[in-house]
């Protein structure tokens, strides 16, 4: 990362990366806004304390890439492979995205918070998610598998399938309404 350009308090409006090159760098403080990065090679980049609104980022390569305390609001992130980025002080917040068939796998996301959003198909694979909160989201096909949720909070999420015999929930937050996702293995009907 030697010699990387360095850009801070900048706003990006409309900025397309299939039209227009955007720059290897470091950006802090930064704010993106309708910027068009699906299929972009990321590898490497820089983002610290930056926000994204109505971008898509779907398929966007983030081999290396350093996200650090990114706020993402109403964007499409189709395909992420997030577990391909720096995990070092990895911090991300999701608002109104659309984050189908991303991936998590084996990242620590304490305290993560996903607000509103689409989570279909997306890997949670041996994803720490101690704490986070899921709200308002939907999580159909979403997998689940030796993830830690201990004390997250699905109270508000709906069409998530969680087996508690493969995953660790203690002091987890589920409504009533949200017991079928927990209780589908065993084929039961749960009325309400």
């Amino acid at each position: 990362m030697n010699n990387i350009t360095y850009i801070e308090n900048k706003e990006f409006d409309g900025l397309n990366s299939t039209e227009q090159k955007f720059i290897k760098a470091e950006y802090e403080n930064c704010v993106f806004v309708n910027c068009n990065f699906s299929n972009t090679d990321l590898s490497g980049f820089i983002f610290a304390d930056c926000e994204f609104e109505n971008c898509d980022l779907s398929m966007a390569k983030l081999r290396d890439t350093i996200l650090r305390n990114i706020k993402f609001k109403n964007c499409k992130l189709l395909g992420l492979n997030f577990y391909d980025c720096n995990d070092f002080i990895l911090s991300f917040y999701f608002e109104n995205c659309v984050l189908n068939f991303a991936s998590f796998f084996k990242l620590k996301l304490k305290n993560i918070i996903f607000n509103e959003c689409r989570l279909e198909g997306t890997d949670f694979s041996e994803t720490d998610l101690t704490g986070s909160k899921f709200d308002n989201c939907d999580l159909s096909q979403a997998i689940f598998e030796n993830t830690i949720l201990e004390k997250a909070d699905f109270s508000t999420s709906h069409n998530f399938r969680i087996d508690p015999e493969k995953n660790q929930i203690k002091k987890a937050k589920f409504s009533v309404h949200g017991l079928e996702g927990l209780l589908m293995k065993y084929n039961i009907v749960v009325e309400g």
